[in-house]
């Protein structure tokens, strides 16, 4: 797995704005880091499977279709295109910075990002693929069958191997370095007076509560709805998918912020267009407060100062099937 550091670094209480800086070491929020893979063979082969559509049934859907890492980790859609056309059930979370939630998929039914991983190959609705057939593809091409020997020590493939390798891959898609990260790490220029206020707002208001640490959320599962009920057609009850407790209706994961100005639209359903939208509806049901047109502007100033570097790599050439490597099967 990956090594990741978490720093904050003591701030100078010089300037003008001292007192803010002196507090900035115990914000609820804290800067990310670059990390390092543990093995890097691992993840340059899940780097090539996150890119295969051939692990789809169709041989056009691959990981970064409804994660594109050239759009936030994401696809921008409300929810997402499966296999055939098939309209997804669910906004598709971003994969930048995914290592950092506590679970996977809105409703957490995954532990981890591997467990994720091999979920949508054999969904019906997603790449239609099953894990036996995703398996004889890549083992039918001498050259994954090679990079599977490098990773592993053997060229053996299997489901366990595809999934470890493509989470070692999508652990190293952090986004370091925000404006945000910046301001917390001593730079006093970082933020804008527009941007700091709209942070104060964010604490003041009780976003924190929920939307804390370095992933600005994704440590916790909170209900959608505690003053007012949120209303949507989709059907998806979030936890209570899981755990079939009535108490659980409408629990979901919290969503990270980090680039959340990137990963529109917003909230498991994607009803919320824009930023100004999504807060404006999580004052009104999580916080009981009708926050006004300049705050919600502030608020969003602030928001868009977590956005960080974004994964930066070489795209990967994926080796040619052969003559027994199975067909796709797009129609």
């Amino acid at each position: 797995m990956i090594k990741r550091t978490f720093a904050i670094s003591l701030l100078s209480l010089s300037t003008i704005l001292a007192p803010i800086y002196a507090s900035a070491a115990n914000e609820p929020i804290q800067p990310i880091k670059a990390v390092t893979p543990e093995n890097p063979d691992v993840a340059e082969l899940g780097k090539m499977l996150y890119f295969d559509p051939r692990l789809s049934k169709s041989g056009l859907i691959s990981c970064n279709s409804c994660h594109n890492l050239s759009m936030g980790g994401t696809d921008n859609i409300k929810t997402s295109i499966g296999h055939k056309w098939q309209e997804g059930p669910i906004n598709a979370p971003t994969v930048l910075n995914s290592g950092m939630n506590l679970a996977q998929f809105w409703d957490g039914r995954a532990k981890d990002l591997k467990e994720q991983a091999g979920g949508p190959i054999a969904n019906p609705g997603e790449m239609a693929s099953t894990h036996e057939m995703a398996e004889k593809v890549v083992a039918s091409i001498p050259q994954y069958r090679e990079h599977f020997k490098k990773a592993f020590g053997s060229d053996t493939v299997n489901i366990d191997r595809i999934a470890t390798a493509i989470a070692e891959f999508e652990e190293t898609l952090v986004t370091p370095n925000s404006r945000f990260d910046q301001w917390l790490e001593g730079d006093k220029n970082a933020l804008s007076a527009e941007e700091l206020e709209g942070y104060k707002l964010f604490k003041s208001s009780g976003c924190t509560q929920c939307h804390s640490g370095p992933a600005v959320g994704a440590n916790s599962f909170q209900k959608m709805g505690v003053f007012k009920p949120y209303e949507t057609k989709n059907p998806a009850v979030g936890r209570m998918d899981v755990t079939g407790k009535e108490e659980d209706r409408f629990v979901f994961k919290v969503p990270t912020l980090r680039n959340v100005e990137l990963t529109y639209p917003y909230f498991h359903d994607g009803e919320a267009a824009t930023l100004e939208e999504a807060v404006d509806i999580m004052g009104q049901i999580q916080l009981n407060r009708e926050f006004k047109k300049d705050e919600i502007a502030k608020i969003v100033a602030f928001l868009k100062t977590l956005t960080g570097e974004q994964p930066k790599f070489d795209l990967p050439i994926l080796p040619p099937s052969t003559n027994n490597t199975p067909r796709p099967q797009p129609f």
